[in-house]
């Protein structure tokens, strides 16, 4: 599990915003993934994704990774934001925006 643990956390550090989901932008295997993407999109910032459903290590290390026992997870520069409810509610309060456009 380590070994998953460093590269997830190098996936977190390399990426301003990054998703942990089940499945691709272009064809999320979930609900609550394909809403975390639409959302990103709206956004319109740039995010890097990575399918869970294609690495065993990583789909059961991110859940330990972050304490939060769902998929998808998403990362603003190298802090754990939650799944896509709480995107969802950040995005309507504004929140969301305003995190994603902030200068590091």
């Amino acid at each position: 599990m380590n070994e998953a643990k460093g590269r997830i956390d190098a996936l977190v550090k390399a990426n301003d915003v990054v998703l942990f989901m089940k499945g691709s932008v272009l064809f999320p295997q979930c609900g609550f993934s394909s809403r975390a993407v639409a959302i990103l999109d709206h956004l319109g910032v740039p995010f890097e994704t990575v399918d869970v459903l294609q690495d065993q290590e990583i789909r059961a290390g991110i859940k330990e990774y972050s304490d939060w026992p769902t998929i998808p997870q998403l990362y603003v520069k190298g802090e754990f934001v939650g799944g896509s409810d709480i995107m969802m509610e950040m995005f309507e309060s504004g929140e969301l925006q305003q995190l994603v456009s902030a200068e590091a």
